[in-house]
């Protein structure tokens, strides 16, 4: 499988990508996390193909910081990364001002969990440096996601709103196959659509675009398992295992050598098939 940066192809013989998680906060959810260039070569001895470094954390109840606060966190550990390694590097971030910055650095790739709505300025710059973009699926900010969950059909409805922030993207000039959607799994959902996403992710917006999953210990795997955080791997694993089946391209995840290995069970598993 092979996926266009700006200027470079990433390949992998895996049925997905794997993304590994580098939060340069101290407010990350699963504090294993957290971390900088020693975390980042851990990554990729691990087998990571992306990493992915967020200065801002956004999960549930967290509060945002400001982009000068956000540059400060995020761009010493490109620079650190990048004397090192040349693994492509996306930025978890909603602010023009912070990409702009990483990319300078090194970045390759936008993750927004706002696809593209809290800063207009993103979507050119973006287009102007032939970027791909992450966008992603959320209901208002991490202070009161979880206080509306309620959907008519959570598949269709966050694959409408998609579409349209595909639309939007587009229509700014960013190439169709640049874009990655994020159904934004534990970002407004419940536990039964957070689980409704993951068996049909591979129907969002048609199937027009890959799709990235980012499960890696959230609070659904937690619900369903009875698990705190930290004994959440193998809900994770599973949960993982079985979007890539519903059609994920990109696991974004805590724990790259567990995913890693449970690919390459996938894909021994897939081409078994010319036997049976």
């Amino acid at each position: 499988m092979k996926y266009s940066l700006a200027d470079r192809f990433i390949e992998t013989e895996l049925p997905a990508f794997v993304m590994g998680i580098v939060n340069a906060n101290g407010d990350s959810f699963w504090k294993e996390s957290r971390g900088g260039l020693e975390r980042a070569m851990s990554l990729i001895s691990d087998g990571a193909d992306i990493l992915d470094i967020g200065g801002e954390s956004t999960r549930p109840g967290s509060e945002y910081v400001d982009a000068d606060e956000e540059i400060r966190r995020v761009v010493p550990v490109i620079e650190a990364i990048r004397k090192e390694s040349d693994i492509p590097i996306s930025v978890d971030t909603r602010k023009y001002e912070v990409m702009k910055a990483a990319f300078d650095a090194g970045a390759d790739i936008l993750n927004d969990i706002s696809a593209l709505e809290d800063d207009e300025r993103l979507s050119s710059f973006a287009a102007e440096k032939k970027i791909p973009v992450i966008l992603m699926h959320k209901r208002g900010i991490p202070t009161d996601m979880q206080s509306n969950t309620a959907y008519s059909n959570v598949l269709s409805d966050v694959g409408k709103y998609l579409s349209e922030r595909a639309e939007y993207a587009i229509s700014k000039g960013i190439e169709p196959r640049k874009i990655i959607v994020d159904p934004g799994v534990g970002f407004g959902k419940d536990t039964k659509g957070n689980f409704a996403l993951i068996k049909g992710c591979g129907k969002l917006c048609g199937g027009k675009y890959p799709v990235l999953m980012a499960l890696s210990r959230k609070s659904c795997i937690g619900n369903v398992t009875g698990r705190e955080v930290q004994d959440r791997l193998s809900g994770t694993i599973t949960a993982d295992i079985l979007s890539v089946m519903s059609g994920a391209f990109m696991l974004r995840v805590h724990d790259v050598k567990e995913t890693v290995d449970s690919l390459k069970i996938l894909k021994a598993w897939r081409e078994a098939d010319e036997f049976c």
